[in-house]
């Protein structure tokens, strides 16, 4: 592994996810251990709920709107990690606002509900039903309906990809882009990475194992919305990218997800970092942290905000 990765994650908290209160008091302090000063400057920032599913309670989400958008902002709807189980708003909210206050983008970050308390399909609802009412809603917020996109990390990015294959199989909200980082994406658990990462740091096989178990809840037969690598069909989706790392149990399903898209005709970008580790992209203290989070921002950039001339802008702002 990267030698200031390893050196970072030295003495970080463990989140295994055998125990889920356990689970989230340890992810609350390591974020609070990962997580750099965010003064929010450049953003407008507000938190209030949305309708969930039908039958389903209200969807908290904290919307980031930039403060000097001079024309309709594209929007992303953005799924917090976690393994299905911990997580939440603040995970997000420095990446959220960067994307917000530096980039342009309008930001919807997505509060949804956790296993096991509630298993699949419950949280992956609760991102659809907010996919769909940013796209609806994105005039009232300051976003362009016309460019919505999908992202997470981890857990966040099975959602993402699931939303977006709902999407495309129910003529849902039009997404132009969907943002995989590192995707929890087959509860199959049948890849050599898979075999090979038992160990910590941050994510290895058997967190994936518990977490699986916390989000089928037991479950017989696992839909695509659920694992998005069982889908038989990756055709017609929006353009990706994704985000692999080398030492991470996700590796190969990552690796293999993006193949299918590629050779399904979906334009797809896919780089795979040497040395990084699962959720690497938030260690900013890293080299390799920086960068990645650096590609994302001008990934977005690059498939969705426009220039004053209508062209796609493939800059990154300072």
């Amino acid at each position: 592994m990267d030698a200031e990765l390893a050196a970072a994650l030295d003495g970080m908290p463990y989140v295994g996810l055998a125990d889920p209160v356990k689970a989230r008091t340890a992810m609350r302090d390591l974020a609070a251990a990962l997580d750099e000063p965010v003064t929010g400057a450049g953003a407008e920032i507000q938190d209030r709920t949305i309708p969930g599913p039908p039958g389903a309670p209200p969807v908290p989400v904290r919307i980031y709107r930039p403060e000097r958008a001079a024309r309709p902002a594209p929007v992303l709807v953005y799924f917090h990690g976690g393994g299905f189980v911990t997580g939440g708003l603040e995970n997000e909210h420095g990446r959220c606002a960067a994307f917000a206050a530096k980039d342009g983008i309008a930001v919807v970050s997505v509060d949804y509900r956790l296993a096991p308390e509630h298993p699949f399909p419950d949280g992956f609802e609760d991102c659809y039903a907010a996919t769909v009412w940013a796209h609806e809603h994105a005039a009232g917020f300051g976003g362009d309906p016309e460019r919505v996109a999908v992202g997470g990390g981890s857990a966040g990015g099975a959602l993402a990809a699931a939303v977006a294959l709902r999407a495309r199989d129910e003529g849902g909200p039009p997404l132009v882009f969907q943002m995989l980082l590192y995707p929890v994406l087959d509860d199959r658990m049948d890849t050599p990475s898979m075999r090979a990462f038992t160990e910590p740091p941050l994510f290895n096989r058997t967190d994936v194992e518990h977490m699986w178990r916390h989000y089928l809840g037991g479950r017989v037969g696992v839909p695509a919305y659920a694992a998005p690598a069982r889908a038989a069909d990756l055709s017609g989706l929006p353009p990706a990218y994704v985000l692999v790392a080398e030492f991470d149990p996700l590796r190969d399903e990552d690796l293999a997800y993006a193949h299918r898209l590629i050779v399904s005709g979906v334009s797809t970008e896919v780089h795979h970092v040497p040395g990084a580790c699962h959720g690497f992209d938030g260690i900013m203290t890293a080299r390799l942290g920086r960068l990645a989070f650096a590609e994302e921002r001008a990934v977005l950039r690059r498939n969705l905000v426009r220039g004053p001339a209508g062209r796609l802008d493939n800059t990154i702002a300072k």
